[in-house]
């Protein structure tokens, strides 16, 4: 909670120097920060700069294997529709990140508030925390299965499932980061001086708590990518034709033997999202916990 400084008259917060400096020496966390902002500017620009159509098929040019003569405006070959794999894997790579950001976005902002409010609120605290508990007890796959049993398959269950999943894990980190806050002084010292609960929340609480949230947020994307790929596989997520890393590792499974690539690269992908975005989080962790500081 030491990396973020903020004064009694509610200032925004500065942050530590040192631990930005920290977190810009370490190489891996440089490495793979690079090349997330590399796939995420990829998948922003996909419909600029994908060679051709997606859902584009030519029957006579499937399953061409990678660096094919016979078929050489595919790059990455094509899959079992005749449909070129780079443009495929753009556009499943802005599905897949869309997924995994608003899963933490909207799951994980409802539970970082759920959070900061059990532990601001001690009557509070017990029913919300039960609550994370139930939800912590059901395995994610059956959240899946669940809602796309009520909504039906497709990628609004699956946003569904993957912001619900994202809620107990994310409270749970949060309410822990606001109970050693709420032990600081100057939240006492906001008190005596009158201010209101909304105030002490947002300006205090919610201010010197959000490097923790955000570090595990980061975490909990490759969780939330992982996660949806592995529903989209499963069949719960994207539907054909529609472009989804973990759907085109789904269609590709049938032709493993005689054109890997159809599977293999969106698995790859889905683990390089996923280990890079655990790098960073564990170098983030890292470069703003004050216990590894001293």
């Amino acid at each position: 909670m030491s990396d973020v400084a903020l004064d009694l008259d509610g200032a925004a917060p500065r942050t530590n120097k040192p631990a930005w400096h920290r977190l810009v020496k370490d190489p891996i966390a440089m490495t793979a920060a690079f090349f997330l902002l590399l796939v995420v500017g990829a998948a922003l620009l996909a419909p600029w700069i994908a060679p051709g159509d997606p859902y584009a098929s030519n029957l006579r040019v499937r399953l061409c294997p990678i660096g094919s003569a016979r078929c050489p405006q595919f790059l990455l070959g094509s899959d079992q529709a005749g449909r070129d794999m780079v443009s495929r894997l753009l556009f499943g790579l802005r599905a897949t990140l869309m997924l995994g950001f608003t899963a933490v976005a909207i799951g994980g902002g409802f539970g970082a508030t759920l959070g900061l409010l059990a532990a601001f609120y001690r009557r509070l605290d017990a029913p919300i925390m039960r609550f994370a508990d139930v939800l912590l007890s059901f395995p994610p796959i059956l959240f899946g299965l669940a809602i796309a049993a009520i909504i039906g398959t497709g990628l609004n269950g699956l946003v569904v499932a993957l912001c619900i999943t994202a809620i107990p894990s994310i409270a749970r980190i949060s309410r822990g980061a606001a109970q050693q806050v709420m032990h600081q002084e100057y939240m006492e010292a906001g008190r005596s001086l009158g201010l209101g609960d909304l105030r002490l929340l947002w300006r205090y609480l919610a201010a010197n708590t959000w490097p923790v949230i955000m570090i595990y947020m980061t975490l909990q994307l490759g969780q939330a990518i992982l996660l949806g790929a592995a529903l989209s596989f499963l069949g719960l997520g994207a539907q054909p034709p529609t472009a989804e890393l973990g759907s085109m590792a789904a269609d590709g499974r049938k032709f493993l033997q005689i054109a890997p690539h159809v599977s293999s690269l969106p698995c790859a992908l889905i683990f390089l999202l996923v280990l890079a975005f655990n790098v960073l989080g564990d170098a983030l962790r890292d470069a703003f916990d004050p216990q590894l500081r001293q």
